[in-house]
């Protein structure tokens, strides 16, 4: 695996740092960000996904909170065709 450091969250404190690389082999996101609270899972759970798909979170899952100051972090196609640009 080869990975890219993408950002931080700026001004992040030593022991409080969302963080975002790239995958560069198979252009997937590592994301270390907050955890979501036990509230914010029961509401996902609530809303859910898609008629007939388990709102259960599995074990080699979790839902994280990404703060919206991360977002310019996240790569974005460049050419409109949906694949993430990989350098």
């Amino acid at each position: 695996m080869q990975l890219r450091f993408l950002g931080i969250i700026p001004n992040t404190p030593v022991d409080d740092s969302p963080t975002i690389w790239l995958d560069q082999d198979s252009g997937d996101l590592l994301i270390q960000s907050y955890k979501a609270t036990d509230d914010e899972v029961a509401a996902c759970q609530e809303i859910g996904s898609i008629p007939g798909h388990s709102t259960d979170v599995p074990d080699h899952e979790t839902i994280i909170r990404l703060p919206a100051v991360m977002l310019k972090y996240i790569p974005r196609p460049e050419d409109g065709d949906g694949e993430v640009p990989r350098t």
